[in-house]
């Protein structure tokens, strides 16, 4: 399967042109604009906007209303390869690519949900997120928990760079915490990462990984302790 910038115009098939608009028409007139029910100031998502002016979005077709749940698994499996090799694979405007698997006639969202929680864990491992969205994602914001969203009137899978705000959506597994401080704590020891996690995850009454100052081994000189002449 391919993926194409969303941008693009005359390429691909009708079926694929039409979801590149109905794309389009929902990032600028939804994702790019303030709303109230956020409970923040802003756009509803603040790198959308950047992406669409850089043509850092990409967009693949996903057929049929009963998508088969292992091809749809290959084509994520390949969005996971791909992802590190968009342009530019480096600078700023890296952490604006956005790469989406969209599956507009799908009718049973629960394909959306269960290979979300499957894969999620590959993704993060890679510094990566993958979010699902689709028409009526009950999944809650952070700033006002009335508000979904995730609820797309497209059904899609979508692929983006870990970013440090992301700190709140992966607080549920110990593993997910691991890769969002590895990386970005790059510097700190595995020991260290691995208390910084269980400290950071754990409950108020939980009990935490006790941290265990490791002292250095000094190399005695060579030669000491005997008497010279």
């Amino acid at each position: 399967m391919s993926w194409l910038p969303l941008s693009s115009s005359g390429e691909g098939s009708r079926f694929t042109q039409d979801l590149l608009d109905r794309v389009r028409t929902w990032a600028h007139d939804h994702l790019t604009q303030p709303l109230d029910a956020i409970g923040r100031e802003g756009p509803v998502c603040p790198y959308v906007g950047p992406a669409m002016r850089r043509d850092l979005i990409w967009v693949g077709r996903v057929a049929g209303a009963q998508p088969w749940p292992a091809y749809v698994r290959l084509v994520l499996s390949d969005a996971l390869e791909l992802f590190p090799k968009l342009p530019p694979d480096n600078g700023g405007s890296a952490v604006l690519r956005c790469l989406v698997t969209a599956m507009p006639d799908l009718h049973d969202y629960t394909l959306i949900d269960d290979l979300h929680a499957e894969l999620k864990t590959q993704f993060v491992e890679r510094g990566l997120m993958l979010g699902q969205f689709y028409p009526g994602c009950t999944q809650p914001g952070l700033w006002n928990k009335q508000y979904h969203p995730l609820d797309a009137p497209i059904p899609m899978l979508v692929v983006r760079t870990m970013m440090a705000t992301d700190f709140p959506f992966l607080l549920d597994r110990p593993e997910w915490m691991s890769a969002y401080v590895k990386k970005f704590a790059p510097g700190l020891p595995a020991h260290v990462r691995n208390v910084v996690v269980g400290r950071l995850i754990a409950s108020a009454n939980a009990e935490v990984p006790e941290y265990h100052l490791v002292e250095e081994q000094v190399p005695q000189k060579v030669g000491a302790g005997r008497n010279q002449r």
